[in-house]
């Protein structure tokens, strides 16, 4: 597939995984007011989901020997330490604050590329960063409820860490998913690539099953009331079978919404996919508007426009592959140099 196919394509599984993620919250909402736990329903969603993708950790059980630590990580941070942080976040401060605090994992990633893995990050995603979370301020409204508390400050910065674990433990292995690995490098290393690549449905059932371990010790399923789920919930009016809303958040909103979204950080890259991520909160909104009638006032409106700006302008241009650890001379340089040698040549042909 041509490099612009596999960034289309890749772009459009980040839209689907924002829109899967979006949904979750309108689904989720009735089952809590009908009298869920917040945490027990964290731990349906985790644990429902591992045991749909069950088949497939069996099918990849090699992983757990060539690649344990990716499959730790992700369950720890990808899986349990994003909905625990966020959900003791909201416990104690504002749902608005706490959103926006989480989702400045996109600038975290940019961060982490370009001072850890020490790679070049173009302009284009830095501005669609900064527009993307000033966007997302005005989607939850951060103004309507800010309190100062120190601890769920640090559960929501904790939430916002554990997301950027998502996004560059998702990219671990796709490096040539993107960039064309083996076919870049004339083959040579394409047998040691395919035996490190980590499959991303691997990745992310044995993510899923560390994930809902965790979990079960944090909400202790045990003290549940079961039988809120052989009963209904009202959705916008409409009474819906709880069982209904909970298959909703474990198939479309978690294994669908995961799986899109890993392959399409490994499509694109973190810093990318994150800024596309961002979008999640305005489908959330939107959704709420529509099916739980919630209202949508006007800076959320031109908020959500603002965040769908960021998320173009970092998607339009592909960063700079690098040729080794980023120094202070850059790429532009080079370039320069090539495009001037290549000048100076045709000027002596001529």
């Amino acid at each position: 597939m041509h490099a612009s196919e596999k960034r289309s394509a890749g772009l459009g599984l980040a839209l689907g995984s924002a829109f899967a993620f979006g949904g979750s919250g309108v689904a989720a909402k009735p089952l809590i007011e009908a009298g869920l736990d917040p945490l027990h329903m964290v731990w349906l969603r985790v644990a429902g989901s591992a045991l749909v993708m069950l088949p497939l950790a069996w099918r990849h059980r090699d992983l757990v020997r060539r690649r344990p630590a990716l499959l730790a990580g992700f369950g720890l941070l990808a899986v349990a330490g994003v909905q625990a942080c966020y959900f003791a976040a909201i416990s104690r401060i504002p749902v608005g604050v706490a959103l926006l605090i989480e989702y400045l994992a996109p600038a975290l990633v940019l961060g982490w590329v370009r001072f850890v893995q020490r790679r070049p990050v173009t302009r284009a995603a830095a501005v669609g960063v900064v527009l993307a979370v000033g966007g997302l301020a005005c989607v939850v409204e951060v103004w309507a409820g800010l309190g100062f508390d120190a601890v769920g400050l640090l559960l929501a910065l904790g939430a916002a860490c554990c997301q950027v674990g998502y996004f560059v433990l998702s990219d671990q292995g796709g490096e040539s998913d993107r960039d064309g690995g083996s076919d870049r490098d004339g083959g040579s290393d394409q047998g040691g690539d395919e035996a490190n690549r980590a499959d991303p449905l691997g990745v992310i059932a044995y993510g899923l099953l560390v994930g809902a371990a965790v979990l079960t010790v944090i909400a202790r399923p045990w003290a549940m009331d079961w039988r809120l789920l052989a009963g209904g919930a009202d959705l916008g009016g409409t009474r819906v079978p709880a069982v209904l809303l909970l298959c909703w958040v474990v198939l479309m909103a978690t294994v669908l919404a995961y799986i899109t979204g890993v392959v399409a950080v490994r499509r694109l890259s973190p810093q990318v996919a994150g800024v596309v991520a961002c979008l999640e909160a305005v489908i959330a909104t939107v959704l709420a508007w529509v099916l739980l009638h919630e209202h949508l006032s006007l800076p959320q409106i031109l908020g959500g426009a603002v965040v769908l700006a960021g998320a173009f302008i970092a998607q339009s241009q592909t960063p700079r592959p690098p040729s080794g650890p980023v120094a202070g001379s850059g790429t532009d340089g080079d370039a320069d140099l090539a495009a001037e040698t290549g000048l100076d040549r045709e000027r002596a042909e001529a």
